[in-house]
């Protein structure tokens, strides 16, 4: 459950519990329903958590950091990812005017702090710029970066949402170990655009979000697209005596990148599901028929 995420990088879980929703974007957990599901993640071996400090309006850290408060068991069993350089206007932050990046080296520095306080910890385990500025000065950024890695208070870095371009600006003064993308059965643009090419070449795992496309394949009313995605993934899911979502989750895992899943959900049975799914090994053929049931065409 445990891999590398570049040569003598960062070890995280193969599955990676997404905490966007746990707080006041989603789920709403109580301190305690955090503690329990947190304790559960780590009971099956999900012991990698993803944050940014956005969410929740700048609340959901704080949430978690409430759960493990004083529990040096926890975080000592626990990989935590968070990013930054997002400034959304919300009550939280009423010197924010107008949603803008900053990835200043002070912004950064000041969110770090922020994050450490909020999560109650030392360090971060792997910091995330959360979206490239087209203002964004790499060789401040990676001043930035070293600072808080000598000082311990970041343990490695990388980048989300980032062009090939801009991974290579900013990984030719500081060594990146992902680049965090949203990428499942509907969004298939990391294939073909270069992205996941890269990763390989560097020798680092990609982390995928929205892999189960934000909750489109659980939908009431889906759209044509899911319906035909979802039609293709229950005859596999009854050839594999699994459900539709681990079927999906083994199509994102079976490219060569290795890719990351980071699971968004509050509920222990879907990201048990998604560890699971980890030992399901569709055969090409089966990967290319939700591609092609996806693009609605067959490949040229």
């Amino acid at each position: 459950m445990k891999v590398e995420f570049s040569k003598n990088g960062p070890v995280f879980s193969r599955i990676v519990a997404g905490c966007m929703n746990w707080g006041a974007w989603g789920a709403n957990l109580s301190v305690d329903q955090t503690q329990k599901l947190i304790e559960d993640c780590i009971e099956i071996d999900v012991t990698t958590f993803d944050h940014a400090d956005i969410y929740g309006h700048y609340t959901t850290e704080e949430l978690f950091g409430h759960a493990i408060k004083g529990n040096t068991a926890f975080r000592d069993k626990m990989q935590l990812v968070t990013k930054c350089g997002i400034k959304l206007t919300t009550p939280n932050r009423p010197k924010n005017r107008i949603k803008s990046y900053d990835t200043s080296a002070s912004y950064i520095i000041e969110s770090v702090e922020r994050s450490l306080t909020n999560l109650q910890t030392d360090y971060i385990d792997l910091l995330l710029l959360h979206r490239p500025s087209p203002l964004m000065n790499p060789e401040e950024i990676a001043d930035a970066f070293t600072k808080l890695k000598d000082q311990g208070k970041a343990l490695s870095f990388g980048v989300s949402n980032f062009t090939q371009s801009q991974f290579d600006m900013l990984n030719d003064l500081i060594s990146l170990e992902t680049n965090q993308i949203e990428i499942s059965p509907l969004y298939l643009k990391p294939f073909t655009d270069g992205t996941l090419d890269q990763c390989i070449k560097n020798g680092i795992k990609p982390m995928g979000y929205s892999t189960l496309a934000g909750g489109k394949f659980f939908a009431k009313e889906p759209e044509d697209s899911v319906v035909q995605i979802i039609k293709v993934a229950g005859q596999l899911a009854q050839k594999y005596k699994v459900t539709i979502d681990q079927v999906l989750i083994s199509w994102i895992v079976k490219h060569p990148s290795g890719i990351y899943p980071i699971i968004g959900s509050t509920k222990i049975s879907r990201i048990q599901a998604a560890k699971e799914a980890l030992a399901i090994e569709i055969t090409d053929e089966e990967w290319f028929m939700i591609w092609e049931a996806s693009t609605g065409r067959e490949v040229a």
